[in-house]
């Protein structure tokens, strides 16, 4: 299955370092065990966040006299394996590609017998709280994303 934001499959997939490990629970899940479709979307933020305070960006955001916080501006998800209850999958995230003031975060969900069940991608940007405008990454941030994808 070929999607827009991937060219090799296998050449992304070696990109990925950093990810976050989730377990598929029952409510998880429709009447036939598989993982619902919009489930997927919360182990992205799950996985996102924590992709995010490995990066010391999260402190910022979630003081409340901070001036910025990052807000989803897309999210886009393909699936390529079915998933069920109880199986435990590693969401992978990477920055792929930085703006000024936006990263385009890509992300892969691995089951345990190292399959790509499913692949995403999805834009962040950082804006100001009370504005709304967007606000730029500082050299540090952008190298930080950098450093990390």
């Amino acid at each position: 299955m070929k999607v827009s934001y991937i060219d090799d499959i296998n050449t992304w997939a070696e990109g990925f370092k950093f990810f976050s490990e989730v377990s598929v629970r029952f409510s998880e899940t429709d009447m036939y065990g598989h993982l619902n479709n919009t489930k997927v979307f919360a182990y992205f933020e799950y996985a996102r966040i924590e992709y995010l305070k490995s990066l010391n960006c999260m402190e910022k955001w979630v003081n409340p006299r901070g001036e910025t916080i990052p807000i989803v501006a897309d999210l886009q998800c393909d699936y390529r394996k079915q998933v069920f209850f109880d199986e435990k999958l590693k969401i992978f995230v990477k920055a792929n590609s930085i703006g000024k003031s936006s990263v385009d975060l890509h992300y892969m969900g691995k089951n345990e017998r190292d399959e790509i069940v499913f692949t995403g991608r999805g834009a962040i940007v950082q804006i100001n709280r009370k504005t709304g405008k967007p606000v730029a990454w500082s050299e540090e941030e952008q190298e930080l994303f950098m450093r990390n994808s």
